[in-house]
């Protein structure tokens, strides 16, 4: 499994990135997926989440500015970044909750059982605003 970020690169006060992370490689279904980023000296955090059925959660300092979405058919989620703000720069990685093996028959139990999920982070990408 694989999850691959792109979109970052350097941006003035106020202007706009639009973050792109597809999952790939041998998977069975995605589950909840995210954006965190990470500034230097700084832990890491969660700027944003979704889960499958699109319900999001946003970092209140990032609320009407920032969106995520998904495309359940690509296994990609997306972080539209807006008014964006020197406060923002990070690198940003995407997590993503994976399922990676078709549901197995327990006997003891006498039905199908859903596999374990895995979670996964992307390489991160570098974010960086200023004028």
């Amino acid at each position: 499994v694989k999850l691959v970020e792109s979109g970052g690169g350097l941006v003035q006060p106020g202007g706009s990135l639009r973050l792109s992370c597809v999952v790939s490689g041998s998977i069975f279904s995605v589950h909840g997926m995210a954006w965190y980023r990470q500034a230097p000296g700084n832990q890491r955090e969660l700027v944003a989440t979704i889960s499958t059925g699109a319900g999001a959660i946003l970092l209140d300092s990032v609320k009407g500015r920032f969106t995520i979405s998904r495309d359940n058919a690509k296994n990609t989620v997306y972080l539209q970044m807006n008014s964006l703000k020197p406060e923002d720069t990070a690198v940003y990685y995407c997590n993503a909750d994976v399922v990676v093996d078709p549901p197995y028959f327990d006997s003891e139990i006498g039905s199908y059982q859903e596999s374990p999920h895995n979670n996964y982070w992307g390489q991160g990408t570098q974010v960086t605003v200023s004028s």
